[in-house]
């Protein structure tokens, strides 16, 4: 056997002459040797992304730990019969790294069917070298492994050896033959036979380290975790062929990874998400646009060193046109070359013609069901104007492997890595389509936040007892960097000053296709209910524990606050700026604002959620009890109240996620139904189930509607009116984690003639375009822009009739008393009899924005009947 592998293997050639060079099916790594970066190349992906480096022409694994893996993502192994010939060079870099091994995975495979999804958690069959010297070919019990060999050991240390591995069928079974050599010679070499129906999937370089023993090798020892940053094995010159090689070169990711844009006021701002390039290797990007069969350079940027973002802002944008654009990029690729990378997309005209918007929304991108094929089609079905993601664009556990906190460099890949899945998810969506996301708690890595200003939180105990002070757990550098991620493609913020640690802001208007949206963070001004609250009422992570429903009153803190005097003063402007040609308003935040979730009488906080049985249709739960968590903005309910009692000014409906659960209500302030209405979407993926199943059945339901619906009082006392709810239940859909937990998306429908707003949340697993689609139970809701203040009018200013403008003006009533704005309303129609609240008297302003116009019509007199008509002439 060792002759064969003399004629095959050891020249080094690899049988690229029987690759099939016609059909492409060969790949050489030719890594660059003048750059050192921790993004390997295009056609890879590396788990994780800090533990892994191209350094002089090799890539090196920086780890001593499990599973690091590095993905080839253009090429994969067919499950057919075929041939597959493989070979890399490979070296131990510490003789400490003997405690594990290192070569190849054939096959690997995830759950959902895709390359993506195989690269992050695919698992196939493993064949390599132990670094004390023994080949192998499948698990390590598989009784293929020969006695320690100090020769090859040796070789692994002093300048390596080539792996090579060669895959051949012979009816419904395979044989693999791995063999060590150096030079032409031989080290050592095992067979292995399978069936031939396993293989098929990713093919990737791995250097593993056993966290525990393996059976077949009690000698060995396990590598201690003083160890695991010590570098341990390094590859070079990776070839592969074979009839068994499938390949497409378009799954290539970067450098650069994915584009997020925004356009309002006429102002474009796009933000290029680049892979971390050596600084050296790329000092700037431009932006091009293709105007008239050329493409022109319109702006340029560099990238961030901490972010690796690159954002672009050009102003006086024709937004009346589709405008094909690309980001170029020159770095280093094979051989050495300065290669130009192009990524690229449309910027669409604003849809200001359009009749009707449609917002889709999420929230919850965990990575159970990457990278959600199915979700990315069913939303583009609806042909979205905008993309909304409310935050929890990654969680902790994302791709695997937890997180690394320091050094900042590292904590900042290590973010990176869990962000580029986001982008891989959606980048076809993104592309083309503007977006807006914020980050939430996940994102910076909290399970829950109350950002206190942007202080610092604590720094003893654990994690939950230091963010209980409220605060950000993680250096004010890397927040930034995280924000900078998500939210600097958004347009200027309304007021850029600084919170405390110099941590950035971002919230601010967008105008688009005639919506204005408020994108408002509600995280991080927010009040730590821990540093207000007594210590008798034992509050952990957001929960008084003392008692299982405790006095609404005494959790009603005074000075407790929300959004602050900030946002107060940006929603107080944004009510009554109506430029843009803006006919209806949106306030965009990360959670809604009222507790809509119930837990069993017996549950203290929702630790125990993710354990609690999922219901069959039709079943509904005794003894649940509404909760008092107090990372919903339900509290603080003064902070909440406040923040309501601006946003109806507006007319404006509330997008939201981050609950887990599915739910449309109208928030109710002094009663019942005087708020906006509001929809939180449901996660993409949902580990977290929350429910309703109030125990009081609701007020004032619709007739046949479910129990669960109509007037209640949250747990602190706010006022909501439910009217559609998703609770988890059993689909008989595979996997159960996936789609027995209401996971899905939201669609948001704004009807620019009639000002009507339909609200609608998705299953994931539902085709839209299928003649018998239908949203989640209790959805579509349909309401009137002017129900979002609910409010019962008390009195009537005069009919107010418009005459000589062109387009229908916007009306404003401030009371006279307090000069406070009471409302500002875009008109539909020529004539318009304002309610008010109270009788008085009343200013009102009408005004065409746009064009300079406006007429103010002093000391109205409210009444409860009216039936006075001005005139006003333009």
């Amino acid at each position: 056997m060792k002759y064969y592998f003399l004629i095959f293997l050891c020249a080094g050639q690899l049988a690229l002459s029987t690759c099939g060079r016609h059909n492409n099916r060969h790949f050489i790594s030719q890594w660059p040797s003048g750059t050192t970066r921790n993004w390997i190349g295009p056609e890879y992906w590396g788990n994780r992304l800090q533990d892994w480096r191209l350094h002089q022409g090799r890539v090196e694994c920086l780890v001593s730990d499990y599973n690091r893996t590095l993905h080839i993502l253009t090429h994969q192994l067919t499950g057919g019969v075929g041939t597959l010939e493989m070979s890399v060079d490979l070296g131990l870099m510490d003789d400490a790294a003997a405690a594990g091994w290192a070569g190849f995975i054939l096959g690997a495979r995830g759950e959902f069917d895709d390359y993506r999804d195989n690269a992050i958690y695919g698992k196939g069959l493993p064949a390599g070298v132990l670094g004390s010297g023994r080949l192998f070919v499948g698990e390590w019990d598989s009784g293929v492994l020969g006695e320690v060999d100090e020769a090859l050991h040796d070789a692994l240390i002093y300048g390596g050896i080539q792996l090579h591995l060669k895959l051949e069928h012979s009816g419904d079974r395979y044989t693999i033959r791995l063999a060590a050599c150096r030079g032409k010679e031989i080290l050592d070499e095992v067979n292995f036979e399978g069936n031939a129906g396993d293989l098929g999937g990713n093919l990737a370089l791995t250097a593993d380290f056993p966290r525990e023993r393996p059976a077949a090798l009690p000698e060995m020892e396990v590598v201690e975790a003083a160890m695991r940053d010590k570098p341990s094995f390094w590859f070079r010159d990776w070839r592969l062929g074979g009839s068994k090689l499938d390949v497409h070169p378009g799954q290539t990711f970067g450098p650069v990874m994915f584009a997020q844009h925004t356009l309002s006021k006429g102002t474009l701002k796009l933000t290029a998400q680049m892979a971390p390039l050596d600084p050296g290797e790329v000092q700037a990007l431009w932006l091009q646009g293709f105007f008239d069969g050329n493409w022109l350079d319109l702006a340029t940027a560099g990238i961030d060193p901490l972010a690796r973002t690159a954002t672009f802002r050009v102003e006086n944008w024709p937004e009346e046109r589709d405008v094909p654009y690309r980001v170029k990029c020159e770095a280093l690729d094979k051989g050495n070359l300065k290669t130009t990378f192009y990524f690229e997309g449309t910027v669409r005209k604003n849809p200001v013609d359009r009749e009707e918007i449609v917002v889709a929304a999420f929230t919850g991108n965990n990575d159970l069901g990457f990278p959600n094929n199915e979700i990315v089609a069913h939303v583009m079905a609806h042909r979205p104007d905008l993309l909304v993601f409310t935050g929890d664009q990654i969680y902790e556990p994302v791709g695997g492997f937890g997180i690394q906190t320091t050094p900042l460099e590292m904590a900042c890949l290590d973010y990176l890595r869990k962000w580029y899945l986001y982008g891989w998810a959606y980048r076809d969506m993104l592309r083309d389509i503007p977006s807006v996301s914020i980050p939430d708690d996940h994102d910076v890595y909290q399970g829950n936040i109350w950002g206190a200003g942007g202080k610092a939180a604590g720094t003893t105990g654990s994690q939950k007892n230091r963010q209980d002070e409220g605060g950000y757990t993680m250096p004010p550098e890397w927040v930034n960097m995280v924000e900078r991620t998500q939210t600097s493609h958004l347009p200027d913020p309304f007021d850029p000053e600084p919170v405390l640690q110099g941590i950035g802001v971002y919230y601010c208007d967008l105008n688009y296709g005639g919506i204005s949206f408020a994108v408002i963070e509600d995280r991080k001004w927010k009040s730590a209910p821990k540093t207000l609250l007594p210590a008798r009422l034992k509050v952990e992570n957001g929960w008084a524990e003392v008692s299982r429903m405790v006095d609404p009153v005494l959790l009603d803190v005074p000075g407790a606050v929300l959004l602050g005097e900030r946002q107060h003063d940006f929603l107080e402007h944004w009510a009554g700026d109506w430029s843009q040609g803006t006919l209806m308003k949106a306030v965009i935040s990360q959670t809604i604002f009222s507790t809509v979730a119930t837990l069993p009488d017996s549950a203290v906080s929702d630790v125990v959620v993710p354990a609690l049985r999922i219901s069959k249709q039709g079943e509904y739960p005794e003894n649940d009890l509404p909760t008092q968590d107090m990372d919903s903005n339900g509290w603080p309910k003064g902070g909440r109240d406040a923040a309501l009692r601006i946003i109806r000014k507006a007319f404006a409906v509330h997008i939201a996620g981050d609950q887990h659960l599915a739910t449309t209500i109208q928030y109710g302030i002094d009663e019942w139904g005087d708020g906006p209405y509001a929809i939180c979407v449901p996660s993409i993926s949902n580990f977290y189930p929350r429910r309703w199943f109030p125990n009081i059945h609701g007020k004032n339901r619709k007739p046949g509607a479910p129990v669960n619906t109509g007037d209640f009082l949250d747990g602190f006392g706010n006022k909501m009116t439910v009217h559609a709810v998703a609770n988890p239940t059993y689909t008989g859909l595979e996997p159960s984690k996936l789609y027995d937990r209401s996971a899905g998306y939201g669609i948001v429908r704004f009807n620019k003639s009639t000002r009507k707003i339909v609200l609608e949340n998705w299953p994931r697993q539902t085709n839209p375009t299928s003649p018998e689609a239908r949203p989640y139970e209790g959805w579509p809701v349909t309401i009137d822009q002017a129900e979002n203040y609910g409010k019962s009018a008390v009195a009537w200013l005069p009919e107010i009739e418009i005459r000589g403008l062109d387009r229908l003006p916007v009306l404003h009533v401030f009371d006279d008393a307090s000069g406070e704005r009471i409302y500002s309303l875009r008109l539909k129609e020529a004539v318009f009899q304002p309610r008010v609240f109270a009788e008085g008297r009343y200013t009102v302003l009408i005004e065409d924005p746009d064009a300079g116009h406006a007429k103010r019509l002093e000391g109205l007199t409210a009444r409860a009947q009216n039936g006075e008509r001005i005139a006003v002439t333009f």
